[in-house]
């Protein structure tokens, strides 16, 4: 009987020990080795050549992790080739990848699905350092003509994000869904894929890039799968004042109560520097540098539970905003375009104040004290509810208080990486209609305030003591009201259309 307790005993912290309350996370900003010209074919064995030269650096990467006891490490979209690829030129660094469901270590059994030498390698810098891998590079999916969506060369090309884990093994494999503009080289899946894989240390999902505005697959692994930590390898292309990828994807990592690891593309011609490991709950390492093409290496230890987490309580974005009366509107209201919405502002025209600015549903909420205040700069609240058209469609509602680009208020909305007034104290709330909203701040020179500021329950956004030490960029409640976005009410009509043939033929 004794003998049985002790075996019970052990199998139990055993299993115990295989559920780490933390984890050790890494992401490798990696500027891409790209070909010199993506409009000229090449051949396999060229096309892994440098695929092969990209893979020395990541595997450095990933021992260097490895060595300070990373358990698992996040690389960049288009980390292995590059990208503007058209659907000719990027065959030959395309492979066949199979659904992990197969069970395959490529390292120990390379020749199982045909040629896979990037998978081979990947599969074992992860089984050769006994760590996780993420990886992206792109799958091949022959089809036909009774395919009806079969493109016309009878092959699917898909931005293809990888996992392995650390025994080299395939654990996951996300085709991305929405695809950015110029990614005419590949395919969206018909449906959004939404993958997720459990570890030791919590339960992970992944998705790429531009995924990240949208309901499909982001939200939906969080708020339907109850993934604890994102993996997010990005080619993400910075724009201010509210697109820059440390500010934007902080904020998501906050907004959605999980952890976000965040491996960028490093090349700042295109504008692409920017990865972090990002918590809902803590102070932690990011990555932002234009000045040269050097890539860098973060590693953090996180909860492997955020959600769980004591400090963690969902957000009433709109509980402030809708038990308080608007306040004035200030003396100079006028209208102004934000990466080409048209945003509804006031300027701030006193040290301190309280103002209201509204548009269509949304009304914001401003009380603040100046620390100081430069007389060539202008700051102003502003408001956004609508639709935005450029690069996607998708419904934004935005409550922000930014820094012009100049005096000029025609400039307000446009980018600006330098201010010099310091507030005192800021207050921001709204009356959102979505339950969805990401709280920025960003301070001069693109720095971020992780420890400046805190988000009340109510769903205000307040400065913490220390704002005034450095000057503020922008103050943003960045909320996305998906069930407006055209594809989600289009889907909510097909949804209610086909229920109700349900009925009638009940």
């Amino acid at each position: 009987m004794i003998a049985t307790y002790v075996l019970f005993s052990l199998m139990l912290c055993a299993a115990e020990s295989q559920t780490l309350k933390k984890f050790i996370g890494a992401v490798y900003e990696h500027a891409v080795i790209l070909p010199e010209d993506t409009t000229i074919p090449v051949s396999a064995q060229e096309a892994l050549d440098l695929m092969n030269k990209n893979m020395d650096i990541l595997e450095k990467a990933v021992k260097a992790a490895a060595e300070q006891g990373a358990h698992l490490i996040v690389t960049p979209e288009d980390g292995i080739y590059g990208w503007r690829f058209t659907r000719e030129t990027i065959l030959p660094y395309l492979e066949d990848i199979p659904d992990p469901s197969v069970n395959w270590i490529p390292c120990t059994d390379p020749e199982r699905y045909g040629p896979a030498p990037v998978q081979t390698r990947l599969s074992c810098m992860a089984k050769h350092n006994s760590i996780y891998v993420v990886a992206n590079f792109g799958d091949k999916k022959l089809c036909t003509t009774f395919d009806a969506e079969c493109p016309d060369d009878g092959q699917y090309n898909y931005n293809t994000a990888v996992v392995y884990d650390s025994q080299g093994k395939l654990v996951a494999r996300y085709h991305k869904y929405n695809l950015f503009l110029g990614e005419k080289q590949f395919n969206a899946p018909s449906e959004p894929e939404l993958v997720t894989f459990d570890t030791p240390f919590g339960k992970f999902g992944i998705f790429i890039c531009f995924d990240l505005l949208f309901y499909n697959p982001a939200v939906a692994l969080v708020v339907e799968h109850n993934v604890d930590t994102i993996l997010f390898p990005t080619a993400w292309m910075n724009l201010l004042p509210h697109l820059t990828a440390v500010e934007f994807h902080s904020a998501w990592a906050m907004g959605m109560g999980v952890n976000l690891l965040s491996a960028n593309t490093h090349n700042t011609s295109m504008r692409m520097t920017g990865s972090g490991i990002f918590s809902p709950d803590k102070v932690v390492p990011y990555f932002y540098n234009m000045e040269n093409e050097e890539g860098q290496l973060l590693i953090s230890e996180l909860s492997s539970h955020p959600r769980k987490s004591a400090t963690y309580s969902p957000t009433k974005w709109n509980l402030h905003a809708s038990i308080i009366q608007n306040f004035p509107s200030g003396s100079n209201v006028f209208k102004g375009y934000l990466f080409s919405d048209n945003y509804t502002f006031t300027e701030l025209t006193d040290l301190q104040g309280k103002y209201t600015v509204c548009q269509n549903q949304l009304c914001c909420h401003l009380d603040f004290k100046m620390a100081d205040k430069h007389e060539s700069e202008i700051y102003v609240l502003g408001v956004f509810d609508g639709l935005h058209v450029v690069e996607g469609e998708y419904y934004l509602q935005v409550c922000t208080l930014l820094k012009c680009q100049s005096t000029d208020i025609a400039s307000c909305g446009e980018s600006v990486e330098q201010a010099s007034t310091r507030f005192e104290s800021f207050s921001l709330s709204g009356n959102f209609s979505t339950s969805y909203v990401f709280p920025e701040v960003l301070l001069t020179q693109i720095h971020l305030a992780p420890d400046l500021f805190q988000v009340l329950n109510d769903g205000r956004l307040i400065s913490k003591v220390g704002i005034s030490s450095h000057p503020l960029l922008s103050a943003t409640l960045f909320g996305r009201w998906y069930e407006q976005d055209p594809r989600e009410k289009l889907k909510k009509v097909k949804t209610d259309k086909h229920s109700k043939n349900m009925l009638l033929d009940e």
